[in-house]
């Protein structure tokens, strides 16, 4: 959500005025992310978040606006990509692809209770059922393919320890993907990225989920790993806080009932969403692109969250 391409009010305008929203009031530029170029734009018609896709191609893009419609039309709160007459919600700003979604109510929850932690998990499972019936397709662009090509282009960064874990974990990373229960496993859209900055609250009641630019097609567990890993975690230790994975497991188990095969793989899950993650945080951090708000993430937090994850595995009790 960093800055990379400068928006003027004069394109902001153009947009507004093909998707018939109202006079443009105000329009502020986001910072924080790494991915895309985001702004607050507010309108007559309300207020809405402009994304404008710096890594995404246009051929790409309809799968993660077109789910987000198809949740929001399934009564998940999610941003609501805004269509022009013709019925087309992928636009052009600034010579770039670009969506216009509505902006959620609410905050983040950086210090999140268990109460929290239980509504983001049944949220999960509702936004899993709901995709069920969502008939594009694409695989997660961030899965497996691309850690094992990314791996090789981040090892000349590493210290000797760091590059033995991370070539150690990737190779058992596709032994689990080789198994008959990997094969298993329920498969469906996912969101891939809901940490706590890309889920809204109100108190305790949970107003929406929105950043759905790394979604793909994938493991419904990895999905679930990947918020384990985050919303259930001490975040200078990387250490399993146990109040809160257990609320957040019982509450989506309440909505969706795990697999046996996702029972007996939940641990190596948890290590494969911490190794996506140090992935992609090593490689943003070495290799850094131009913005002019982007503050990459310290790639050292999730090399701990593996690390405890392979040193203390947890099961679904």
């Amino acid at each position: 959500m960093a800055v990379f391409t400068e928006v003027s009010n004069k394109e902001a305008r153009d947009l507004l005025r093909r998707l018939q929203l109202g006079k443009l009031l105000s329009l502020r530029g986001i910072q924080g992310g790494i991915e895309n170029t985001n702004y607050f734009l507010s309108c007559e018609a309300g207020e809405f978040v402009l994304t404008l896709f710096e890594r995404l191609t246009a051929e790409q893009l309809p799968f993660y606006l077109h789910l987000m419609q198809h949740l929001a039309r399934a009564g998940i709160p999610v941003p609501d990509p805004q269509a022009d007459k013709r019925g087309a919600i992928l636009h052009t700003v600034a010579g770039k692809p670009a969506a216009l979604a509505t902006r959620l109510r609410g905050q983040s929850q950086l210090a999140p209770s268990a109460a929290h932690c239980a509504a983001v998990g049944a949220m999960l499972a509702r936004m899993h059922l709901a995709g069920r019936d969502y008939e594009r397709s694409q695989p997660n662009l961030r899965g497996l393919d691309w850690w094992n090509a990314t791996v090789p282009v981040v090892l000349p960064h590493l210290e000797p320890a760091q590059a033995a874990l991370v070539q150690s974990e990737l190779a058992y990373q596709n032994h689990v993907a080789a198994s008959s229960d990997y094969a298993a496993l329920p498969r469906g859209p996912i969101h891939a990225d809901l940490f706590r900055d890309n889920v809204m609250f109100d108190g305790e009641e949970l107003t929406g989920l929105f950043d759905f630019y790394f979604a793909g097609v994938d493991t419904w567990l990895f999905d679930l790993a990947v918020c384990l890993n985050d919303w259930c975690i001490d975040l200078p230790t990387g250490r399993h806080v146990q109040e809160r994975a257990a609320a957040l497991l019982a509450a989506y188990q309440a909505v969706r009932p795990l697999t046996a095969s996702e029972r007996a793989l939940l641990p190596a899950l948890l290590r494969a969403g911490a190794l996506r993650f140090w992935v992609s945080r090593l490689w943003d951090y070495h290799l850094p692109r131009e913005a002019s708000l982007l503050t990459p993430h310290d790639p050292s937090h999730f090399e701990r969250v593996l690390r405890e994850r392979v040193q203390h595995p947890w099961l679904a009790d």
